[in-house]
């Protein structure tokens, strides 16, 4: 039994949508889910399964940070068989040209955690699925939405001191964005051996922070990326 995941056998559909927030989520189920059940409130780690096209998918949080993701994500692959993860989060852009409310298609994680200590001969490159990147891609043209597509950054540090040095240090190696889940995400997926996909939202840019998405539009004024990341995962 998942310890801290209260949903039964059959509780959980193979498809899961991980935003990071609780309110996000619980705003999610009752807003794009038809028949949404509530399957875990531990910790407030709000958690529904109900249908979207047709299709059976679970939004669940995962909380703030790697270590926090990598609890749910590793509980949901073991303990009820998922198998398709798509995150959507806001991020801090890096790339000065991003603006706040810009989409990214997170193609793989560059990182300041050192989480993926595993005794392995060398440095793992946590990468998001081809398969689902490809399908969210395509949905992103149909609906006419601009996607960015390419690498970020999972950031153990939200307080970052010099931002416009320290983004420009990671625009050099073609960073978009930053955040703080990815790199779990990846290496989970990797490690359990099941499809995931990372997309962010922009919510600030490091070299304008006075531009930066106001607190309940970050909770609630995500759709497109919300709708992005459900027709993902149905294939619809």
């Amino acid at each position: 039994m998942s310890t801290h995941i209260s949903a039964k056998p059959g509780e959980i559909a193979p498809r899961v949508l991980m935003p990071g927030d609780p309110l996000r989520a619980k705003y999610i189920a009752d807003k794009f889910l038809e028949r949404p059940a509530c399957i875990n409130e531990i910790r407030g780690m709000y958690g529904f399964t109900g249908l979207y096209k047709g299709e059976q998918v679970t939004v669940i949080a995962s909380g703030m940070g790697t270590p926090s993701l990598m609890i749910y994500m590793t509980e949901l692959c073991r303990e009820y068989g998922a198998k398709q993860f798509v995150r959507i989060g806001t991020c801090g852009a890096v790339r000065e040209s991003l603006k706040v409310g810009d989409l990214i298609l997170s193609t793989a994680t560059s990182t300041t955690s050192g989480i993926n200590l595993y005794d392995l001969p060398g440095t793992f490159a946590p990468a998001a699925d081809f398969d689902l990147s490809r399908r969210a891609w395509e949905q992103a043209q149909r609906a006419g939405l601009k996607l960015y597509a390419g690498t970020t950054l999972c950031n153990d540090h939200f307080y970052v001191e010099d931002k416009p040095i320290y983004s420009r240090k990671w625009e050099k190696w073609g960073i978009l964005a930053s955040e703080q889940e990815g790199v779990g995400l990846y290496s989970v997926a990797a490690r359990e051996g099941v499809q995931a996909l990372m997309l962010l939202t922009v919510a600030a840019n490091l070299y304008h922070p006075e531009d930066a998405m106001p607190a309940e539009e970050r909770e609630r004024g995500l759709d497109r990326m919300i709708l992005l990341g459900l027709d993902t995962l149905v294939g619809k």
